[in-house]
């Protein structure tokens, strides 16, 4: 395999793609990116409509990703996408009985699990007993461990009724937070997927949970800053190519085919979606390969409204009662050139919404912003759009757990990487540059390159 051993072809750019390239190439290997579209970024991503500068979806991310945070810093990207000081969602109650009622999810100072305390104290969307119900599930969530394979099998809102967790307190606290993060409400959601968000976001550091979110259109972070580091790297990046084929040479090196070229390499990582990577995976690589057809897929619907005026003075909020969800502020980010005010809002587990036609999707939210928002009524409406991904992420389905397979196959010199393999995370940013991590020090292990894995240093 002479000219080989040292020549690494990842299959993919979106996060887990790039990340997996930028931790080869740093530590020496001779890397080439292969990515079909022409951007990087994945399903994480932006585009241009006119003037307007717009993310396919809200994306955030939360103090405990520090495999994002690295990421942030690894493209020199941090300062675009900052943190919350402290934890602070503002939630809004538009079936109130007497109007539309606010309470904020706000952490305190004192340590876990007290910094909740208050501000569950104050949270006016449930009652009393309901919001004591809360922390005896807290206090039982603690004791959970996530990657426990009986958690995998069994349905979060089972545990949640085992739990005294009555259907408000699901509806105006767990799914609040779980839709959000697992694409799934908890009746649909995996215990150890869910158990893994609940703790580590809410019951580990009092800060685990503060909000970041980027400052400036996605693309500048995912697709700009990375291929610069890329390209400093020395990376090899070839956008609009697509892998066809991944097989072995008489030699034993493997060989990458796209319809331009073929690639002859040492380490090959597929970093593409599930039904890509059964695809390209040649035969012996995985033990039971159908698996990865069996994970099924989530849907995310986006909902772009651009008024002539302002209407909301929050960054972001979520709400109950309506069959809206989350509510961003995009103003600034988006470089919206002649005033008014662009709001994006995140609408996760959208199998109902997915395919409706932009009139019906206009119809039924416009008018939910002018019931959660009063200024909203009268206010022109500039343009009104949606972007639909319609596989945005895997499904956390109970069971999901044993189908999703580690960064190592079965066949040396390949890898699998993307937020549906085994990161112990949801369908997330972070996941998906964890799992990118995993592959690359899979990798350099198998190669003899021993390189400190930068989730030790943030743990």
């Amino acid at each position: 395999m002479t000219g080989t051993e040292d020549h690494a072809v990842v299959v993919g750019g979106g996060l887990a793609g790039v990340t997996t390239a930028l931790e080869l190439a740093d530590a020496g290997l001779r890397v080439t990116l292969l990515e079909g579209r022409p951007r990087l970024g994945g399903l994480a991503f932006s585009f241009k409509r006119g003037d307007l500068n717009v993310d396919n979806g809200q994306h955030v991310y939360l103090r405990c990703c520090t495999a994002y945070r690295w990421f942030l810093d690894r493209v020199d990207g941090a300062a675009l996408a900052p943190l919350q000081d402290r934890l602070d969602v503002p939630v809004l109650d538009v079936a109130h009985p007497g109007g539309p009622r606010l309470g904020r999810l706000r952490r305190g100072g004192l340590p876990v699990p007290l910094h909740l305390a208050g501000a569950l104290a104050r949270y006016p969307h449930m009652s009393l007993a309901e919001r004591a119900s809360v922390g005896r599930a807290a206090l039982a969530l603690r004791r959970l461990d996530p990657a426990d394979p009986a958690l995998d099998g069994l349905d979060f809102a089972t545990w949640l009724g085992r739990y005294g967790q009555s259907a408000r307190t699901i509806e105006a606290l767990w799914d609040l937070v779980g839709i959000a993060t697992l694409n799934a409400t908890a009746a649909h959601s995996s215990l150890g997927l869910a158990a893994m968000v609940f703790k580590t976001g809410l019951l580990s550091e009092k800060s685990a949970a503060d909000i970041g979110w980027a400052h400036v259109p996605l693309g500048d972070l995912h697709d700009t800053l990375a291929r610069k580091q890329l390209d400093a790297a020395g990376v090899r990046t070839e956008l609009r190519t697509r892998a066809t084929a991944v097989t072995r040479t008489p030699e034993g090196a493997w060989r990458v085919d796209t319809e331009e070229e073929s690639l002859e390499a040492g380490t090959v990582v597929l970093a593409v979606p599930q039904r890509e990577a059964h695809g390209l995976l040649p035969s012996g690589a995985l033990a039971d390969p159908d698996k990865l057809l069996d994970i099924g897929t989530a849907p995310i619907l986006n909902v772009h409204v651009v008024y002539d005026r302002k209407v909301l003075k929050q960054p972001f909020f979520a709400a109950l009662g309506s069959p809206v969800q989350w509510v961003f502020d995009r103003t600034e980010s988006s470089g919206l050139p002649d005033g008014g005010q662009y709001l994006a809002l995140s609408q996760s587990a959208a199998q109902d919404d997915i395919d409706e036609p932009v009139s019906v999707l206009r119809a039924k939210y416009l008018p939910e912003l002018e019931r959660l928002l009063p200024a909203a009524r009268g206010a022109k409406v500039r343009d009104f759009f949606v972007t639909r991904e319609r596989t945005a992420t895997f499904a956390p389905t109970p069971g999901v757990g044993r189908l999703r397979p580690g960064a190592r196959t079965d066949t040396p010199g390949l890898y699998l990487a993307g937020a549906w393999t085994a990161t112990g995370w949801p369908a997330t940013m972070e996941g998906a540059v964890r799992s990118g991590l995993s592959a690359a020090q899979a990798a350099l292990a198998a190669l003899g390159r021993h390189r400190e894995h930068p989730l030790q240093e943030a743990a």
